[in-house]
């Protein structure tokens, strides 16, 4: 794997970054930008930096951390006729290590984590006597180096932990990376509680649109229940201020990446119903209405027969439509789940699924509320586990979580099954493996 390394080219109205290709230098000398050891060595630099690795993620990363484990994940279907769209949607043993969907979640993932290291290792020299700056950078950085790394968990058996120019990492398996991301996010948490954020970090690195203490913490209860420390999940999901907002913010010029595939690409479509088998929900979901819409239209699918398309609403409505970096009852269900693995009070886990289940739009801080009645099935921990898995896939809808989700829940797998998953994982991708002698042998599935 080659380094991503990264170049300021302005500072005004927020931070544009360009990023090279790995290993070649083609960028064209400008006057008007400032090199890198201008912006890995000056304040404003490093501050632009931290604007610019969140808009990355935002503008770039998060639309292929959505789209392509959403047609695993049957949320959405391929609808144009492209190559790299028929391929994951496809999924099977049948999706190549070339496939665009997967390349591009892999090489921007390690963009992201890229501008993150260089963010960790210039910070504690650079903002030394600003220690209030210097630890909300480093925290900023180490959330997003977390995020990285767990999201290479969501969907890769294996991966490198760092970033690396020489194309010769190596990999560990996915239970090293979530243990990573763990301990940068403790570590993160550590540095703002000691440290409180410096109103200039406040100011221009946040803006009002990251809550980062609460972020942090969502993480490690995100990261934790998949690394099965369900104690520490739990724990963790207890502290965030489930009224609190962070969000990634779009306009015109830098749109919602799902709106621009789905409305203005044409390139997918939200299957109906969640893209869930039809007894896993509730036709009076609210969140039904909430995230679909209108027009519909009937495609024959081969493993459902007649599947129904629909439009997307909520959170990729439009151009300039925020997407929130987490959601607040993503917290309720890790608690619920963690409880159910434990052993520990059933009520009490039945209790925060009824929380979801019948929270009003108007409750909840995004207006995603199911508005259903309490929960009336078998109180035992399959029947909550399978409950838990029908609350995520209807609230954390389309968020690149149904795919871990789907195998940590035990639902229906490939090969013998492909209706609701049509990976495990997936493939290594080929521009990683002609440069990395590394790379393991992919998973057949």
């Amino acid at each position: 794997m080659k380094r991503y390394r990264t170049r300021l080219a302005a500072l005004a109205a927020g931070s544009l970054l360009l990023l090279t290709a790995p290993g070649c230098d083609l960028n064209i000398p400008n006057p008007n930008s400032p090199s890198d050891a201008v912006v890995l060595t000056t304040r404003d630099g490093l501050l632009a930096l931290s604007v610019g690795m969140r808009q990355y993620y935002a503008n770039n990363t998060l639309g292929s951390v959505i789209l392509g484990p959403g047609a695993t994940t049957r949320e959405l279907r391929g609808v144009a006729t492209f190559t790299s769209v028929l391929e994951i949607e496809t999924g099977t043993a049948a999706l190549p290590n070339f496939n665009s969907y997967v390349g591009n979640l892999w090489s921007q993932l390690y963009r992201v984590m890229s501008m993150a290291e260089d963010l960790q290792a210039n910070a504690p020299t650079v903002l030394s006597a600003d220690p209030a700056t210097r630890d909300a950078v480093l925290a900023h950085a180490n959330l997003f180096k977390a995020i990285a790394l767990g999201t290479l968990a969501q969907n890769f058996e294996q991966a490198p932990l760092n970033s690396d120019r020489s194309g010769q990492a190596t990999f560990v398996p996915r239970t090293q990376l979530l243990a990573e991301a763990i301990r940068l996010l403790n570590e993160a948490q550590q540095l703002i509680t000691t440290t409180a954020p410096s109103a200039e970090f406040t100011t221009k690195v946040t803006a009002g649109t990251l809550d980062l203490a609460n972020t942090i913490n969502a993480h490690r209860a995100r990261y934790n229940l998949a690394a099965g420390n369900y104690a520490a999940a739990a724990a963790a999901a207890a502290l965030v201020n489930l009224g609190s907002k962070s969000a990634f913010v779009y306009n015109a010029q830098n749109p919602n990446p799902i709106y621009q595939s789905i409305v203005f690409g044409r390139n997918f479509r939200p299957r109906n119903l969640f893209g869930l088998p039809a007894p896993l929900v509730n036709r009076r979901d609210a969140r039904l209405s909430f995230y679909l819409t209108n027009p519909t239209n009937v495609v024959q699918d081969p493993l459902l027969g007649s599947d129904t398309l629909r439009s997307v609403a909520g959170f990729f409505a439009l151009q300039n439509t925020s997407i929130p970096v987490y959601l607040p009852d993503e917290m309720r269900l890790i608690q619920a789940e963690a409880i159910v693995r434990q052993n520990g009070d059933l009520a009490q886990a039945v209790t925060l699924i009824d929380a979801v289940r019948t929270q009003a739009p108007s409750d909840d801080a995004f207006g995603v509320g199911a508005a259903l009645p309490a929960y009336a099935g078998a109180v035992t921990a399959d029947a909550l586990l399978t409950e838990i898995y029908r609350q995520r896939a209807a609230e954390l809808f389309m968020t690149g979580l149904r795919l871990p989700d789907s195998r940590r829940l035990g639902r229906p797998a490939p090969p013998a099954s492909l209706i609701e998953r049509t990976r495990n994982f997936y493939p290594y991708p080929q521009q990683e493996r002609l440069t990395n002698p590394n790379v393991p042998e992919d998973p057949a599935i």
